[in-house]
């Protein structure tokens, strides 16, 4: 009976060990940003000023995931007065058009599996949701770094995932190709231990 406790017990501690730790994003010191290119002339940019989301990463099983939810109507190009026109572009963006806001409140990415390069993720491999449409999207981390926790404040992970979607592929046909089909997006994040 000994002999079986000790199993059960060695078989125990491992996952103990290797357990995941996971973090809750702070969006005051993050964002999610994207720009298009417009004409062929420049690349517009914009943001999201509403979100959420968390992650988990274990380090000795060099594992982790990633969840992020993103408010639509919360789109935001610096073109928000529509002045002596029918609707700024910001409104026009919440439309069925592009968005579509009204319908689809969120966009979301849901991660799938997390890449390590050594002892640092440096990809994550998942699935984004966007006008109801999912389709996978791999996001790269150009960077990525953790400080430790002190005596006031928790252990707080962050850095940039960067990526690309094809707003086609998820019914946002809506401009092209004069306003581009390819979105680059751009996340900047910081988040604290749980």
């Amino acid at each position: 009976m000994s002999k079986v406790l000790i199993a059960i017990f060695a078989a125990l501690v491992p996952a103990a060990a290797t357990a995941a730790d996971a973090y809750t994003i702070d969006p005051i010191h993050s964002s999610v940003n994207f720009k298009v290119d417009h004409l062929g002339l420049a690349m517009i940019h914009g943001r999201f000023g509403k979100f959420n989301g968390k992650f988990t990463i274990d380090r000795a099983a060099k594992t982790g995931g990633a969840d992020l939810s993103i408010e639509t109507a919360s789109v935001d190009t610096g073109d928000n007065d529509k002045g002596s026109r029918p609707r700024s572009r910001d409104e026009h963006l919440r439309t069925a058009d592009f968005f579509n806001a009204a319908e689809f409140p969120r966009m979301t990415f849901k991660s799938s599996r997390v890449v390590f390069t050594g002892e640092t993720p440096s990809a994550i491999e998942g699935n984004f949701t966007l006008l109801g449409v999912t389709r996978p999207v791999t996001l790269q981390l150009v960077r990525f770094k953790c400080n430790p926790a002190t005596a006031t404040a928790k252990e707080r992970c962050g850095g940039d995932a960067r990526g690309t979607l094809k707003r086609s592929e998820f019914g946002m046909k809506r401009g092209i190709p004069n306003i581009g089909d390819d979105i680059a997006l751009e996340i900047g994040f910081e988040a604290d231990k749980d």
